[in-house]
């Protein structure tokens, strides 16, 4: 590889957004494709470093150190760590991670780099880069996390950024021991509220349970164990918190978190507490951002700066939690990154689209463009062979770029389309580009800033996958996956006119061409899959020859390109190609297949082949290829060599005689898709390749060295003699190029479409007869956007219909006149008989237009049929899915019994059969159930002498009770109770509960079935009931239809949830539509019909049977019940005599006949009403067996009631027994769980203690070595004046003085540092950073100079002074170091001691957890849960509670219960008879009361009596009837008085009677006569209706003249009123104009103008 020469990376273009970052003040770096991209925001240089690995995973810089540091892409990837601006490899980090990281920083403070891995291991790992070491490391911490940031003023800080959560690493350190410890922040919930975190429930000890059971946790509930159980459940119970979205740290070493929900959060690292700083929600939020999601932060010294999804950039002033907006300043595109240089003078800003733009905030407001290459992926990219090696790229965005040879962007073109392929003219400055549309656009390149689109062609309804221009630049081929190949002019004069096309056998894989000089041919090379379905490999390559020169009449009447122009060679190789290349004779393909490059010779002499015929070719040639395939081979230019590119990213260059070696480079990421596109230049010396998604664009310069370095000057002088060649050619037709106006929609093409479309809407007005046959096709082209070819078509068609369209009028006449003479043919063959009639398919001329129609039509009935077919057997499958489901597999199915008179309805029980494992579990629990049951009543006949006969007899009275109370049911009083059951005072165990499950789920069975049992009785008795009922009406039928009488009878009959299976099968009456019979059932329904009508000719005509019918009335006997259908013919002589002429003897016969009548309606209307007293027994008959019936059913519901009591008591208990299982599980899940945190925390106490103990050690040692250089230090002090005897004692002193002088480091340091940079004043100074000492020594310089020898000192005792005292200073710093160094250690220690505490205490926690838990968990078993069943009114205790709390009851024994009720009742009745003896007594008191006042009453009333008859006064007939004793005579003369009264009366009122009947007559006398003139007016009225008529239209008439004068009188007054308004209007207005000229005179009068001065 190397001999051959070697690829150099000229320039690389692209950007993604993916990381950016300042490497110095200046410059910053960016990631592009497998390079990195420095660019210097001063001079806009760029300078490119190539990966040394495979791809660039993650970037991170920092600029105060001037170091970066990357990943690469591939499995187990390491991390390579430069400088700048030297760009070289510091050091290569071998970590841990297998596939690759998804994060890097570096800090600030020292050579210390952080990363994260993926997936699996999701490690965080802290470096010391320098000596490539990991410091600390922590497995399974990383996941989702997106960033990690170190804190500037804290390296031993650092801040992992998830997708969903936040955590703070702090770095501990103990000497050169590091761990890390995590601080997991907890957001607010999305409101903004704080969520509560999950705290396991304690328990407390407590004499009674809840009644619900004990609380458990979510953890024990769910019975999650492990690590993640308590993440898990913190997901699923807790609310949606905050997404953190971008960090910021401050100043005081506390985050700024800015969320996607436009939140802005302040966070304490240190007392993990968060508030919030900023709530969109609320409702005094800040509007300008209230729409920000806060996706990028950095800190300066006047605020913080934070960007959003909007185009605005917002610097905020934060004092506590009030913010203010300081500063805004607005972009034009949105900025997702926002960033400080390390000198904090420069803010950078970049967005996903492709632009970085560069702020000052410090000296202007003006934002300036740093970059702008746009983002997104390379679609394709060539060099133009005629501008300079100038490069076109397009972008998937619809994005056209060219660039200069250096690399820069010097113009773009926004097409506004999905791009799909490019290729350059090699004769005129233009670039063809592909849509995915189906349009080829042409863009003028002259003007570089500002290329224009000046023309374009819709060729495919599909995109246009190759564009290839030949090398001379005579066509543009282009091509797709409908298999057809356009030919275009490539020359502006021709307004790049397509030619033809054509159309090879398949899909196109890859298109290739080659100019052939000599021959004046142009050679155009297809690779086709031979199959539309497949579109991967091809083995049919299609070889075209095209004359390199003009084209006449090449193409036939559609465009397609002519044989005799056209020569067509075709070619099979063994193996699936994926693409060719096309040389001179000879073609270089690459196979996916086999991952190889190969080489074929074309055939010299096909010109005896047809077009049609297939050679097969073998390879001259195979070379290994590409590892990962598939890949693509491009031919430069001189053909001479070859360039391969494929999905690996690699670039591979090789000679075409010897493909064996080649030049490899990695231009793109392999993960990435590899590369897309290659193009070499007009001298093929460079290249340029374009990513797949990598967003990348690689140009690299080719060199040649050694033997091989000929062929260069073999390139270039091809390059000058194309050059030369097509010089004149681009003299002529790049200026007709320049004049081509831009294209737009009201361009001449436009127009031209815009009159193709009007001229096919009128071609769709003319009527349907005038159509010719191919307006079908017409019909098929859409109506807009057609292609070329669709165009040339629809101007064929119209050149026909001008051409012939005389013709096809002569034409269409004849049809029309054949068509009426073939239906007038018709019409009267319709009239004739059916012997002479002609079957109407006669009458068809198109007999094959007939089937086709037939056929047509045929195959869509098979289709829908299919479809119906289809369709009816999924309902089908479905219908019987659902039937053995729910139908087949129930042992019993549900139906009901419905009321005959009422609504009244009952259903059974819908029973399944039991399974073969519920019947083993019932078998394995009653066998242990009479084991145990067996065990016991042994036992209890040893204790049974011991029993009293007391408690005997309390036994026998309650037995009823305890039955109720053991078994808390009616199931056994119902008689279904299970002998195995156990009473619910004894159920202990687990086994005991799950074992009173099966027992009483085998109860409610049982219950089920016997009711089911008795509900399939009265469901048979129903179904007899509606036969016997059917027989009555039946019978009711026969007797109406014997007294000819119509009347609806009750006749009931079963519903469908009575006979579910009903709904199963479907009855012809439900199906509205026609039944489709198939001809086999057709010809079997004609079958039937002719046998039944043979069956009935069979039979004939019988006539002795019709003569015995007519001569007996059809019977032998007279029935008694044709008695009514009996008539007695009347005698003849009665319809031919009148009764004056009858005889004798026809008189007798006639009485006879009169007296047979009589006798037969007479019996005829005692057998009527015989039948009429049948009907009403039948009718009361079946009221009364369907009323018995629905008493019947009632018993029956009321049976049911009961069962479902005992079925719901039963469930009842199923349920307490379930849910008391399951609380013992969660208490068996909170056990276990408390022993694992137990078992971990006794493991991490224990390895705390061994960690506590070895750092004591440690410890020990390092305070050993401490004390050491403590006394070194002292000693040096000391042995001062010994070391300096020889210089005189004052000398010593001002020595001394010296030797303690220090120079003030931070003091200097403080005053050179600039205050733009807000961490500052907060960063390690003096003695106190890691590099103090060398600052130290370096102002130690300045205090050891000549200058400052005190006089009269030697300078060879001032030096032994300076060295005496650097020594001095270094012990100083290394005890300053000692001691920090233990003061850390000892720190650590303190930690570890107090997490070895709170281990100690979380221990003991657990320990009085699990020993709660146990206490909990025996009473919890004791104290068991029954269902007791009570009466109405028995149980007295507050209901105010939807749930009764029975927390406070105590359950007794019901003997005690009732002794106590019994005394209770004793003394009630005691003291109720004392009260009744208290209140007759005092009854007794009232009544005496009462009676003595009723006697003082009635004194009273006889003393008012006495003295009223003393004074009462009588008349004279009183006084006599009081005196006279004869009352009988008396008597007697007033009766004969009242006789003659009644007498006189009497008198009267005949009297009256005789009046009044005389005023009758009177009346109907006059009413007569009323009666006569009435008729006489009734017969005069009419005319008297025509004489008031007529009068009344003589009256109107008048009284419209006297309206219309009238209106006539009142119109003349108006106009005179309104002529005089007007007199007086016109009056006023000349006197008030009369006034104003008057006013306007005295005004003028009174105050002159200036006019008037000037003029006076």
């Amino acid at each position: 590889m190397d001999e051959i020469g070697s690829l150099e990376v000229r320039w690389v273009q692209g950007f993604t957004n993916k990381s950016i970052e300042f490497v110095d003040n200046k410059t910053l770096c960016y990631t592009c494709g497998s390079h990195i991209c420095f660019l210097n925001l001063e001079t806009k240089k760029q300078s490119v470093l190539r990966s040394p690995g495979r791809g660039i995973g993650v970037l991170t810089a920092n600029g105060n150190n001037k170091t970066f540091a990357f990943s690469e892409e591939k499995l187990s990837p390491s991390i390579f760590v430069y400088d700048f601006p030297e760009l070289q490899l510091m050091n290569e980090l071998k970590g841990t991670a297998q596939l690759d990281y998804t994060s890097l920083t570096l800090s600030d403070d020292g050579p210390y780099l952080g990363c994260c891995s993926s997936l699996p291991d999701h490690t965080i790992t802290v470096w010391n880069w320098e000596n490539a070491e990991p410091i600390c490391t922590q497995p399974q911490a990383g996941q989702n996390v997106i960033s990690l940031v170190f804190n500037p003023l804290n390296w031993l800080q650092l801040c992992a950024l998830g997708t969903t959560s936040l955590t703070v690493w702090a770095i501990e350190k103990s000497a050169s021991f590091h761990v890390l410890k995590p601080s997991v922040i907890e957001l607010p919930a999305t409101d903004g509220s704080f969520v509560e975190t999950l705290v396991p429930t304690s328990h407390t000890v407590r004499d009674k349970l809840p009644y619900f059971g004990l609380e458990m946790p979510p953890s024990a509930i769910s019975g999650l164990k492990g690590d993640k159980a308590e993440s898990i459940l913190t997901k699923l119970c807790t609310k949606a918190r905050l997404t953190p979205a971008a960090i910021c740290w401050t100043a005081t070493s506390e985050l700024y978190v800015g969320c996607a929900e436009g939140f802005l959060l302040l966070v304490d690292p240190e007392s993990l507490s968060v508030s919030v700083l900023f709530n969109p929600t609320t409702v005094d939020a800040i509007p300008v951002l209230r729409q920000s999601n806060f996706q990028g932060l950095t800190l300066n010294k006047n605020g913080l700066i934070v960007v959003g999804k909007n185009s605005a950039v917002h610097c905020l002033q934060i004092k506590a939690t009030q913010i203010d907006v300081t500063q805004t300043w607005e972009l034009e595109r949105p900025v997702t990154t926002v960033m400080y240089s390390p000198d904090y003078e420069t803010l950078l800003l970049s967005s996903n689209t492709g632009q970085i733009y560069m702020l000052n905030p410090t000296q202007s407001d003006k934002i300036v463009k740093v970059l702008d290459v746009l983002s997104g992926n390379f679609v394709a990219a060539a060099l133009s062979h005629i501008d300079n090696n100038i490069c076109v790229s397009v972008r998937d965005s619809g994005e056209l770029q060219l660039w200069s040879p250096d690399g820069i962007c010097i113009g773009s073109l926004s097409l506004q389309a999905e791009l799909t392929s490019l290729a350059c003219c090699p004769i005129a400055k233009y670039a063809a580009v592909g849509t995915a549309s189906g349009n080829v656009l042409f863009i003028d390149l002259n003007k570089q800033q500002q290329p224009r689109l000046v023309h374009q062609v819709h060729l495919y309804h599909i995109p246009v996958d190759h564009l290839q221009f030949d090398q001379e630049g005579h066509y543009l081929l282009t091509g797709a996956s409908d298999s057809h190949i356009h030919v275009l002019d490539a020359k502006p004069s021709k307004m790049f006119s397509v030619i033809g096309y054509t159309v090879v056998p398949g899909p196109i894989l890859s298109l290739s061409t080659q100019c052939i000089r000599d021959c004046e041919q142009v050679k155009v090379l297809a690779v086709c899959t031979g199959h539309k379905g497949k579109r991967h490999d091809g083995s049919l390559l299609t070889v075209l020859s095209l004359p390199a020169r003009d084209l006449p009449d090449c193409v036939d009447l559609h465009g397609c390109l002519s044989t005799h122009i056209l020569k067509v060679s075709r070619y099979k190789v063994d193996h699936p190609l994926k693409s060719c290349v096309l040389g001179v004779s000879e073609i270089f393909a690459f196979c996916h297949k086999k991952k190889s490059l190969l080489r074929f010779q074309l055939p010299q002499d096909t010109d005896g082949l047809s077009s049609q015929q297939v050679v097969q070719l073998k390879p001259e040639q195979e070379v290994r290829g590409h590892p990962l395939g598939p890949a693509s081979p491009v031919l430069s230019p001189h053909q001479l060599w070859l360039a391969s590119v494929g999905v690996d990213g690699l670039l591979r260059i090789r000679e075409t005689a010897s493909m064996e070696r080649y030049i490899e480079l990695q231009c793109h990421s392999c993960r990435l898709g590899g590369v897309r596109s290659v193009s070499f230049s007009a001298d093929s010396q460079t290249l340029l390749t374009a990513g797949c998604r990598d967003g990348s664009l690689v140009c690299t310069d080719l060199r040649i060295k050694g033997v091989d370095s000929g062929k260069v000057n073999e390139a270039k002088k091809y390059s000058q003699s194309v050059d030369h060649f097509c010089k004149n050619i681009f003299n002529a037709e790049n200026p007709v190029l320049i004049a081509l106006p831009e294209w737009r929609q009201g361009s001449p093409a436009g127009t031209e479409k815009t009159e193709k479309n009007e001229v096919s809407g009128e071609e769709e007005t003319v009527d349907v007869t005038e159509q010719d046959d191919n307006y079908n096709s017409l019909l098929s082209v859409p109506l807009s956007h057609p292609t070329w070819l669709e165009r040339r078509r629809e101007a064929v068609i119209k050149e026909e219909n001008e051409q012939y369209s005389e013709t096809k009028k002569y034409l269409r006449k004849t049809v029309k006149e054949l068509r009426d003479t073939i239906q007038e043919m018709m019409r009267e063959n319709e009239t004739l008989p059916d012997i002479e009639r002609l079957e109407q398919q006669k009458f068809n001329l198109d007999v094959e237009e007939q089937r086709r129609l037939e056929d047509m039509v045929q195959q869509e009935v098979t289709r829908v049929r299919n479809e119906v077919e289809w369709e009816i057997l999924a309902k089908c499958y479905l219908r019987d899915v659902l039937k053995r489901e729910f139908w087949d597999s129930m042992k019993v199915k549900g139906k009901a019994v419905k009321a005959f008179h009422s609504e009244h309805e009952v259903k059974n029980y819908p029973l399944k059969e039991r399974t073969e494992k519920e019947m083993a579990d019932l078998r394995r629990v009653q066998n242990m159930r009479t084991f145990e049951i067996a065990a016991c009543t042994s036992s209890l006949k040893k204790s049974s002498n011991t029993t009293s006969a007391k408690k005997e007899e309390k036994g026998e009275e309650g037995h009823e009770a305890d039955t109720a109370a053991v078994t808390g049911s009616f199931s056994a009083q119902l008689g279904y109770s299970n002998p195995w059951i156990y009473d619910q005072f004894s159920l202990q165990t687990t086994e005991q509960r799950i074992a009173q499950t099966v027992l009483l789920q085998d109860v409610i069975y049982r219950i089920k079935t016997a009711f089911n049992a008795d509900f399939e009785a009265v469901h048979r008795q129903k179904v007899q009931e509606l036969n016997r009922v059917k027989d009555r009406n039946r019978h009711i039928r026969k007797i109406l239809l014997e007294l000819d009488m119509n009347e609806d009878l009750w006749e009931p009959s079963l519903t469908v949830s009575e006979q579910p299976e009903k709904l199963l099968t479907v009855d012809d009456s439900e199906i509205k539509a026609e039944k489709y019979l198939t001809p086999e059932q057709k010809k079997e329904e004609e079958r039937k019909k002719l046998e039944e009508q043979k069956r009935a000719a069979a039979k004939g005509d019988n006539v002795r049977d019709r003569a015995l019918d007519d001569m007996m009335d059809g019977v032998l006997e007279v029935k008694k019940e044709d008695i009514l259908r009996m008539e007695i013919p009347p005698p003849e002589f009665v319809l031919t005599k009148p009764d004056i002429h009858w005889s004798e003897e026809e008189k007798k016969v006639y009485k006879e006949y009169e007296k047979k009548t009589n006798d037969l309606s007479e019996e005829k209307e005692k057998y009527k009403k015989s039948m009429e007293t049948e009907i009403k027994k039948l009718q009361a008959s079946t009221r009364d067996a369907t009323e018995r019936f629905d008493e019947t059913l009632t018993k029956l519901f009321e049976k049911k009631v009961k069962c479902e009591m005992a079925i719901y008591q039963e469930e009842l208990k199923i349920t307490y027994l379930v849910y008391t299982v399951l609380i013992e599980d969660e208490m068996r899940c909170r056990e276990l769980e408390l022993k694992l945190k137990l078992e971990k925390t006794l493991a991490y106490k224990d390895e705390i203690g061994e960690e506590v103990k070895r750092h004591e050690e440690e410890i020990e040692l390092f305070h050993e070595t401490y004390d050491s250089i403590v006394a070194e230090d002292k000693v040096l002090d000391k042995e001062f004046r010994k070391e300096f005897f020889d210089v005189p004692s004052h000398m010593v002193d001002q020595l001394y003085k010296l030797f303690k002088r220090r120079p003030r480091v931070q003091k200097m340091r403080t005053q050179t540092d600039n205050n733009s940079n807000p961490f500052k004043d907060q960063r390690l100074c003096g003695s106190l950073a890691p590099d103090a000492l060398g600052k130290i020594l370096k102002a130690m310089e300045e205090l050891d100079a000549p200058e400052n020898i005190p006089e009269g000192l030697n300078p060879s005792i001032w030096e032994r002074f300076c060295l005496v005292r650097r020594t001095k200073v270094e012990s100083e710093k290394k005890v300053k170091v000692k001691a920090l160094t233990l003061a850390e250690m000892h720190a650590f220690l303190q930690k570890r001691r107090d997490e070895d505490t709170a281990a100690q205490q979380e221990i003991k926690n657990l320990s009085d957890g699990l020993e709660r838990l146990h206490k909990d968990k025996n009473l919890f078993l004791t104290d068991i849960m029954v269902q007791v069943l009570l009466k109405q009114g028995q149980v007295e205790m507050s209901t105010t509670d939807l749930t009764a709390d029975y927390t406070d009851a105590v359950l007794h024994h019901r003997s005690v219960v009732e002794d106590l009720n019994r005394t209770i009742r004793t003394l009630g009745e005691q003291k109720i008879a004392s009260m009744v003896e208290c209140k007759d007594f005092r009854k007794g008191i009232i009544q005496l009361q009462w009676e003595h006042r009723m006697m003082g009453m009635q004194i009273k009333d006889l003393n008012n009596k006495a003295r009223d008859i003393q004074m009462l006064r009588l008349s004279e007939e009183q006084q006599d009837y009081l005196n006279k004793t004869d009352r009988d005579s008396r008597v007697s003369k007033q009766v004969s008085i009242l006789e003659k009264t009644i007498a006189f009366q009497e008198k009267t009122h005949l009297q009256n009677v005789q009046h009044r009947i005389k005023k009758i007559e009177q009346l109907n006398k006059q009413a007569a006569m009323k009666a006569e003139k009435n008729a006489i007016v009734e017969e005069q009225l009419p005319n008297m209706q025509v004489t008031v008529a007529e009068r009344r239209h003589i009256y109107e008439a008048i009284a419209s003249e006297e309206n219309q004068a009238a209106k006539t009188e009142e119109h003349y007054r108006e106009i005179v009123q309104r002529k005089n308004l007007e007199d007086f209007a016109r009056q006023l207005a000349e006197d008030l104009a009369f006034l104003w000229a008057e006013v306007d005179r005295l005004r003028m009068k009174n105050f002159p103008s200036l006019d008037q001065l000037k003029h006076n």
